[in-house]
């Protein structure tokens, strides 16, 4: 099996995407943050002592997304065209979910995890005076489009 980020001496390198075709690309992802029934009202609510979480995730999730390859080492820097974040609150949870698209010749689930990931951060700097026990997890890639192996999606 040959490893496209380990060159033939063993070294991690970027790949060369630089024959492949430019496409659309797209991949959404997701992230759960646990938290306590009062304190996710207090997130409804914005009443958290920090001040109102869901719109600081979000641009901290786009932030996130924008600045992936500055991050992950071997990621390429992309021209991002959108991202989206977005959250459903339910009795004990935050789910976030982001979407990120890009015109280019890689992929974008770093991207779209990142933005996940960095929201769910956020989430819990935002909450940490009124329970710095919340739990993040569930980060996955639930579907891409675009690119040699076109399109999928954990869904279907």
């Amino acid at each position: 099996m040959t490893l496209s980020h380990i060159d033939d001496t063993g070294a991690a390198h970027m790949v060369d995407v630089g024959d492949k075709d430019v496409t659309k690309r797209r991949a959404v992802a997701t992230a759960t943050i646990t938290t306590r029934p009062e304190v996710i009202d207090m997130i409804a609510e914005a009443g958290l002592p920090k001040g109102d979480a869901l719109p600081v995730a979000r641009i901290a999730g786009v932030m996130g997304a924008k600045r992936t390859s500055d991050l992950i080492p071997l990621c390429h820097p992309l021209p991002l065209t959108g991202i989206d974040v977005e959250f459903e609150l339910s009795e004990d949870a935050v789910r976030i979910r982001g979407a990120v698209k890009t015109v280019s010749k890689t992929g974008v689930e770093m991207e779209a995890l990142t933005a996940v990931s960095v929201a769910a951060l956020t989430i819990f700097d935002m909450i940490k005076a009124v329970d710095n026990r919340a739990v993040i997890g569930d980060i996955k890639v639930i579907e891409k489009s675009g690119g040699r192996s076109g399109d999928w999606s954990r869904e279907g």
